[in-house]
């Protein structure tokens, strides 16, 4: 099996990561159109905890602490602009994501963000490497985020109507 260039390994992951920023944003944007569920918050998250198979390649793996470490970043730091640009509006009885200016300002800056710690970190770790710390840390940010909005839409929508969900 060939080697792939490192460079066109490196194009193709910020490409990739664009795609997924633009992507992320119009599925945000369609998403404030349609009522919140407790499975329209839970399941991102859940969804994207099976990305954690790509460890079972040696390649892709870092120490502990460096997983631990992207992880508490992406808990603290980079879950707290979603937090703050994310909150709740009631229509007709239902309960939908108000849509914020900021939270794609705040998307397209992650992004921003993201690529410049990537220039830095390629310097160091191999791009796989540099692959799965990213995508543990933006599992982080994920997890606080829909956690934040899980006990948000518990606190304004009445327990009986989650039974209905």
């Amino acid at each position: 099996m060939g080697s792939i260039n490192p460079s066109l390994l490196h194009i193709g992951s910020s490409l990739g990561a664009m795609l997924m920023a633009l992507m992320v944003i119009f599925i945000r944007l369609k998403a404030s159109d349609r009522p919140v569920t407790l499975r329209k918050i839970l399941i991102p998250p859940l969804g994207m905890s099976t990305g954690f198979i790509m460890f079972v390649v040696p390649e892709t793996r870092v120490p502990l602490w460096w997983a631990l470490a992207a992880f508490l970043a992406g808990w603290f730091v980079l879950a707290y602009p979603l937090i703050k640009t994310t909150s709740f509006h009631e229509k007709e009885g239902l309960l939908y994501v108000r849509r914020s200016k900021s939270f794609i300002l705040v998307l397209l800056g992650l992004f921003l963000v993201r690529t410049l710690l990537h220039e830095f970190i390629d310097r160091y770790i191999s791009i796989p490497q540099s692959g799965g710390l990213f995508f543990i840390l933006a599992f982080g940010m994920i997890v606080r985020w829909r956690m934040f909005m899980f006990r948000t839409y518990r606190r304004l929508v009445p327990p009986e109507a989650h039974a209905a969900q």
